[in-house]
C-alpha cells in the first residue's frame, strides 16, 4: 500500500491520516476522530465498546477497518484502527454528537482538496502554507519551512536514486546528519522541545530550520561530488554534510553568545504544560 503519512486539523485538533495512491482514498485515525467527537479523555474504551456494540447490532463496520502503524505520544509507532471516508461517515452516525454534522463537511472539503491537489500539486504547497498560518506561524517561518523542504525533497531524492530504498535507512541517515550537526539525535531533539508525535521541523526556530537546510543541501552535494552508492556511502557523506552545518553553527553561536539548538516549540500552551509533565 503505497501510503502518504500527514496530519490534517479540524477546529485546531490533529487527525492522523494516510494517503492510499493506489485507491486513491484517504484513511482516518478512528480515534482521533472519536476524541474530537465525543470529548472523551479515554477514546480508546469508547471505540472498545463502541466495536462490541455494532457487532453485536450486526454491523460490518468491523470488517472494514485497516491497521495503520502511526506515530503514538510516546515516540513510538503502533498499529492504530483507521478507516476510509465512507466508512468513516458510517461510524460517525453511530455517534451522537454535535460535532458530527461539522465534521461530515470537514471530510468532504479534505476529499475535494486532494482531487484538487492530484490536478494541480502547487495546490498542496498552498494548502500547507494556510494550515501554517491558522496555527500561527509568521509568513517569515513559512517561507523557511517551505525552501527546507525542497532541500529535504532533493537529498531524499538523491538517497532513492543511490539505492536507499526502506524507510528505517531514510530515518538512519536523517539521524545521522541531525545528530553531526546539533549533538543531539532526531529523538533528543523532540524530547528538549517537549515533542511527541509531532513533527520535529514544524516546531524548529527559523535558525534550527536554516542549519537543518545547510546540513541536507551539503549532504547532497558531498554525496553527489563522491558519487555515494547505498547507505553507508551515504552515511559518511552525511556525516560530512553535518559537519559542515556543525562549524556554520558554532561560529553563529560564538559571535552572537546566542544558542541555535532550542527548547522553544510551537505547542498549544496546555498540550506543553502536559507533555513537560509527562516527560519530568
Amino acid at each position: 500500500m503505497n501510503k502518504e503519512n500527514t496530519l490534517k486539523i479540524f477546529e485546531q485538533k490533529q487527525v492522523r491520516t494516510f494517503w492510499d495512491e493506489e485507491q486513491e482514498k484517504w484513511f482516518f485515525s478512528v480515534i482521533d476522530v472519536i476524541e474530537i467527537l465525543t470529548g472523551s479523555s479515554i477514546p480508546k474504551r469508547y471505540w472498545s465498546d463502541l466495536k462490541k456494540k455494532l457487532t453485536k447490532e450486526g454491523s460490518q463496520l468491523y470488517e472494514k477497518i485497516v491497521q495503520l502503524k502511526f506515530v503514538a505520544t510516546d515516540g513510538k509507532k503502533y498499529a492504530t484502527d483507521c478507516l476510509d471516508t465512507q466508512n468513516l461517515l458510517r461510524l460517525i452516525q453511530s455517534i451522537p454528537s454535535p460535532k458530527a454534522e461539522p465534521f461530515k463537511q470537514w471530510l468532504a472539503k479534505v476529499g475535494y482538496e486532494r482531487m484538487q491537489e492530484i490536478a494541480d500539486p502547487e495546490q498542496s504547497l498552498d494548502r500547507a502554507r494556510e494550515n501554517w498560518q491558522k496555527l500561527g506561524r509568521s509568513e517569515k517561518w513559512i517561507q523557511q519551512r517551505m525552501s527546507g523542504q525542497e532541500t529535504r525533497n532533493k537529498l531524499t531524492d538523491y538517497w532513492k536514486e543511490s539505492g536507499v530504498e526502506k524507510s528505517d535507512e531514510f530515518a538512519f541517515l536523517t539521524n545521522i546528519i541531525h545528530q553531526e550537526w546539533t549533538g543531539l539525535t532526531v529523538k533528543k531533539h523532540k524530547d528538549l522541545k517537549g515533542l511527541k508525535n509531532q513533527n520535529l521541523r514544524d516546531h524548529m526556530s527559523e535558525a534550527e530550520l536554516i542549519f537543518t537546510a545547510l546540513a541536507e543541501l551539503s549532504t547532497r552535494q558531498i554525496a553527489a561530488a563522491e558519487q555515494a552508492k547505498g547507505v553507508q556511502q551515504n552515511a559518511i557523506a552525511g556525516k560530512k554534510g553535518g559537519t559542515v552545518a556543525r562549524i556554520a553553527r558554532n561560529e553563529l553561536e560564538s559571535r552572537t553568545g546566542q544558542k541555535v539548538i532550542t527548547s522553544d516549540n510551537f505547542l498549544p500552551p496546555a498540550i506543553e504544560r502536559q507533555n513537560k509533565q509527562l516527560i519530568n
